[in-house]
Order: C-alpha cells, then structure tokens, then sequence
C-alpha cells in the first residue's frame, strides 16, 4: 500500500498511520472497558482490502421503466447495473443481536433502537453500546453503511430477513446517521451537517446535525471491526487512475454532461489507455471514490473542491444558482421514486454541491440521488438536469 494514497472516511492521512484513533470520528474511540472482561477494547484496524458488495440490481430497465432483455454490446441500453457481475451479499446471523458481513468484516447491530438521535447523540450511543459481549461499537461511516445497502427492490434498501428497521415503519424517515460530517455549508444545516443514509429511499444526503427529536432526529446502526472503505489510489499516467483497495480502475478525466443513455453508450465505446472493457460504475462502484474531505462551499479554504481525490479531475460548471460548482455523474443504477414504482430514474453521485431547485447547496457534495434518465422525463429531486457528467470504470484485474 502506498501510504501518500490512503484516505480513511474522506480524509488523507499522509505518513499518520500512527495516528489512526485521531485521524477518525469522534466515536471511534472504544476505550471503554467491557464490565465482563474488565478489559481495554482495542482500536480497530485497517482493511486495507475495499471489497464493494453487489448492488443486488438484476434487471435491465429503459427510460420509461419498463424491465427489458439485457441488451448486447452495442445495442442500447447496453451496460447497466445488472451486465456485470460483482462480489454477492454474504452475512452471518450470530444469533445474539448483531450480523457479520462476510465480505467487509465488519459487524453490525442487527436491531437499531426507535430512537431518534442528534448526530453527536448517534456518536455518543455507540460509544456507551455494549452487545454481543462487545463494548467497541462506533458510528459507521458513510462507504461502511452504503455497503449493507440492497437495491434489488427498494423500499426499503435493505434486506428485512436479516436487518430490522429502526421503525419498523416502510417510509421516508427510516435515515440514519453516518460519521461523515460535512465540510461543506448546506441551506438546512448550515456550516454543521453531517450525512445519513436512508434505507427506503436508498439516498445519502447531508442533514442538520443539531438537529433531534421525531421531527429532526436521525438513526442509528453501530458498526464494529476494522475500519473499511479505505481508498489507495496509484496514477498509472496514462489517463488512469487505480485504487488498489478496490481492484477499480477509474479514468482520470470526465465526459459529458450526456443523458442516461448516451452515458452508457459512451462508456462502452471509449478506448482509454489501450482498454476497450470500460462501463459506466454502478452506484456503490461509484459512491466508494467519493472524498467527503471536499466541497465547493467547504468553509476551509483549503478543502474547496469536488468531492474526490485530486487526482482525478473534474469539469467545472456554473448551476442552477450562478455558483462555480462540479457536477453530477451517472451511475449504471437504475432508481424508483416509491415502492411498486417504474424505474424511471438512475442513481446519481453528486461531486459537486447536491443542491435543491434554486440551485443552492442542499444535501451536500457526495450526496446520492437521482434523476431522470431523458429529456422530458419524470421530474427528479431538487430539479431536473437529465443529462449528467461521466466517469469511467473497469475491472484492473
């Protein structure tokens, strides 16, 4: 591993491996000593291996969401979600309140309380959790707890039959709080905001992080293991960018904006670096290159930009509000608006601010929605733009 490369929950950590327990949240402290084995739990690890689990998408959808036969190369439609193959869900019910995930390591509590949580409330509970005769459980991070996510159906994004929701309720407020606060400004929380997941919608956005209670108050699932999700990254020089971690080449640059299907056209006609395999990434393939370290609207200077490493580059833009800002990228992940509904949408992971439909910065640089996929089409969240920036990827191995 190139150390200059790694990043931990969107932060660059330079030469500070040594300084692993600072350079993360403020609940990955589990110093807490368990009162069983009046012991020091000890701070997780590194897993220097970034498995990204399936999607669990299996069908091939148009633009007016109707399922259709897996288009062949150079047909349209050609490269969605569900051609390609990737790494299937493998958990483990350990039959005392907690899942291990097979893939990732990590493990997870099976039973989030039906508590509504501030974000430093959420940060607070894991610190003070014990379950499963464990007592070092801390708040997930964003690419920790999108990797559970399920959008085999949605509504919810999560598999019920190993998960419970917090609830118990199927609907829009079934969000949960990540360690991932952002650097950003957004209109709702201001300079403090940090982003959660929401397991029936299946979005990430950035939401007020004072805020609690039934009407303001996130969830919240604790995770405990080796913290994951961590990118290493090598500049092949030749357009490409590696992560390691992953196994995912990226391409360096963008194209676009494009619609839906122009995007997978392109992705499955560009020859990059001598490589003809490239496709358009799915959403989590896609969400895992995210740098929750930038932000156009950041309030350090030095953390303005796309949210990603700068490595890689993006296209600048002007939206909707007459701010200099980046874009969003499509993904090869096709969305519904509600349970039961068309797939009329694809996933979208915003670089750029994820702004609402006076173009100002709403749910956050790294945000995941998404939106329509033509001209014309359904109207999506926080505004309609249809076509969208692409960035490359394929398989390094």
């Amino acid at each position: 591993m190139n150390p200059k490369s790694l990043q931990i929950n969107g932060f660059r950590t330079g030469w500070l491996l040594p300084l692993l327990g600072l350079a993360l949240t403020a609940c990955s402290d589990s110093s807490s000593a368990s009162d069983e084995t009046d012991t020091v739990s000890p701070e997780p690890g590194i897993n220097t291996v970034f498995t990204i689990v399936e999607t669990g998408q299996t069908q091939c959808y148009d633009a007016d969401g109707n399922v259709i036969s897996p288009p062949a190369p150079d047909e349209p439609w050609y490269g969605q979600d569900a051609q390609f193959e990737a790494t299937a869900f493998s958990f483990r019910d350990n039959g005392d309140g907690t899942v291990t995930d097979l893939n990732t390591g990590l493990t997870w509590q099976q039973v989030p309380p039906a508590t509504d949580f501030t974000w430093q409330e959420a940060t607070d509970y894991c610190e003070t959790l014990e379950l499963g005769g464990y007592s070092d459980w801390r708040l997930p991070s964003a690419k920790e707890l999108y990797s559970i996510e399920n959008f085999s159906s949605g509504w919810p994004y999560i598999d019920q039959s190993i998960f419970s929701l917090a609830s118990g309720v199927i609907n829009k407020d079934e969000q949960y709080w990540t360690s991932n606060t952002y650097v950003g400004t957004t209109v709702e929380g201001g300079s403090n905001a940090a982003f959660g997941i929401n397991f029936v919608t299946g979005h990430i956005k950035a939401y007020p992080a004072k805020a609690g209670g039934p009407i303001g108050g996130k969830f919240v699932r604790a995770v405990r293991g080796d913290y994951y999700g961590i990118n290493d990254y090598v500049d092949n020089g030749d357009g490409t960018i590696t992560d390691q971690a992953t196994g995912l080449m990226w391409s360096q640059m963008d194209f676009g904006p494009v619609d839906w299907p122009d995007a997978l056209a392109l992705a499955d006609s560009v020859n990059l670096a001598g490589y003809t395999d490239w496709r358009l990434p799915n959403v989590k393939e896609l969400q895992s290159i995210v740098d929750y370290s930038y932000s156009p609207s950041a309030t350090n200077t030095d953390q303005i930009g796309p949210a990603i490493d700068p490595l890689f580059s993006c296209t600048p833009m002007v939206n909707e509000h007459g701010d200099e800002d980046y874009g969003y990228y499509w993904t090869s992940t096709s969305a519904r608006f509600g349970a039961g509904d068309p797939y009329y949408y694809a996933w979208y992971v915003a670089f750029g601010r994820a702004v609402n439909q006076e173009g100002l910065d709403f749910h956050g640089a790294g945000a995941v929605r998404f939106d329509t996929k033509v001209e014309g089409g359904p109207l999506g969240e926080g505004g309609e733009r249809f076509t969208n920036y692409v960035r490359l990827v394929r398989n390094a191995n």
